[in-house]
């Protein structure tokens, strides 16, 4: 019990954060971000204002993920507390910001159930169930950063 607790008060660099909790979320996260930015991008984009939020939170959140965990391969923290602390609140503004996009994004969805294209239709709820997949990883991130963060 006490090696976990050690491990949990460093930040970790390199090839470490495909081995560590909660850095392991980095790809995922990545992966169906990319996703939900994917087939929001390929389907018919009405109305403008909802899947418009729906595609700067994906691309900010995507483009954000990534260069936070090259700061974190390469080692650019330094192993501070401040980097911890600057984790989870990236994390629990990213998994805000996903919840209100799919809140957004399943409102339209069920609006645009009749009367459209199916197939944008079959895209759309696709993209809302990785973009509440995608929230629930950066909330769990969100957590054992915390975590981290209380342990240093």
């Amino acid at each position: 019990m006490a090696s976990n607790t050690a491990t949990m008060g460093n930040l970790p660099s390199g090839i470490g954060i495909c081995t560590t909790i909660p850095d392991i979320l980095y790809l995922p996260e990545l992966i169906f971000g990319g996703l939900v930015w994917i087939l929001v991008a390929s389907t018919l984009v009405v109305p403008a204002n909802p899947q418009g939020w729906v595609m700067f939170v994906s691309v900010f959140c995507f483009v954000m993920t990534f260069i936070w965990m090259v700061v974190f391969a390469c080692g650019g923290h330094h192993n501070k507390g401040s980097w911890a602390a600057a984790d989870f609140a990236y994390h629990g503004l990213a998994a805000f910001f996903y919840l209100s996009a799919s809140v957004a994004l399943a409102k339209v969805t069920l609006e645009m159930k009749d009367g459209t294209i199916f197939q944008n239709y079959q895209l759309d709820i696709s993209a809302v169930v990785f973009s509440y997949v995608t929230t629930l990883l950066y909330f769990i991130h969100t957590i054992l950063s915390a975590i981290r963060w209380k342990s240093f």
